[in-house]
């Protein structure tokens, strides 16, 4: 059996430590940024990676949803955030960081349904150096949760919230997915795990600590914030969240129809 197909592919930020705290043998995971995972999936790097929405439309032809499994929010985040000096609606342009797809394709759909069309700017995930270009500038993941504490005063938009406002949905942020030629039994043992991973994070308390500790200590954010992150953040795909994920892939990406992991 090929190596990859024991390799899962991780977010490089906190978002989905429950489902990877502690992973059994033969497992391994390789971290990288969301949109770095995409082309490691593609690759055949790795057998699952949580990629952006976004990503998994552009590329729906080649690859198939793991079910039951996300990373979304049902209305306020605290990791994907617009920042900036104005008011939204004074925004001349914006700068947005090459790393997330679907936080780029969901900011801009947004505005645009508030009447608003701003000029997009493709920079670095530098808050300091985007708000020297721009009036806005938008963070994802970690360094936002970092900016958001240092600078409460500059968040204009949480857009799990923006969205939620907008549809009623919650926001399916990534997805869990792999390529539609990967091996169905590997596939769906490593479903499976990660399932399980999400049941004792949820059903234990004892789990639920150690992963805040592991996570707390990792990150350098405090136990109460990451605490309260993961009570913001989705990682179980319900019915509800399922159909915000439908409405973001053929409302903002003109995707409808993909496929789904079949037991």
């Amino acid at each position: 059996m090929n190596r990859w197909h024991h390799i899962l592919g991780k977010v490089a930020f906190v978002n989905c430590d429950p489902l990877y705290h502690q992973l059994p043998d033969p497992w391994e995971i390789l971290r990288a940024p969301p949109s770095w995972l995409t082309g490691h999936v593609l690759r055949g790097d790795c057998l699952v990676a949580p990629i952006p929405t976004a990503d998994f439309a552009r590329h729906s032809d080649k690859l198939q949803l793991l079910p039951n499994i996300c990373i979304g929010s049902d209305g306020e985040v605290g990791s994907v955030l617009l920042f900036g000096n104005k008011d939204p609606s004074m925004m001349r342009d914006i700068a947005l960081p090459t790393d997330s797809a679907t936080s780029r394709e969901l900011c801009m759909w947004i505005l645009r349904e508030m009447g608003l069309d701003p000029r997009p700017v493709d920079m670095g995930p530098d808050l300091g150096k985007m708000l020297d270009r721009c009036d806005g500038a938008l963070l994802i993941g970690d360094r936002a949760l970092d900016e958001a504490a240092r600078h409460p005063e500059l968040i204009r938009m949480d857009l799990g919230q923006a969205w939620k406002e907008l549809t009623g949905f919650p926001m399916i942020f990534a997805v869990y997915a792999a390529r539609r030629d990967a091996p169905n039994s590997v596939l769906n043992e490593a479903h499976k795990l990660l399932l399980n991973q999400l049941d004792s994070f949820e059903n234990s308390t004892i789990v639920r600590n150690e992963v805040i500790e592991a996570t707390s200590k990792r990150s350098g954010f405090s136990q109460e914030r990451i605490d309260k992150y993961f009570g913001e953040v989705i990682n179980r795909l319900d019915d509800n969240g399922g159909a915000g994920l439908r409405h973001f892939l053929t409302e903002v990406c003109n995707v409808k129809e993909y496929q789904i992991l079949q037991n």
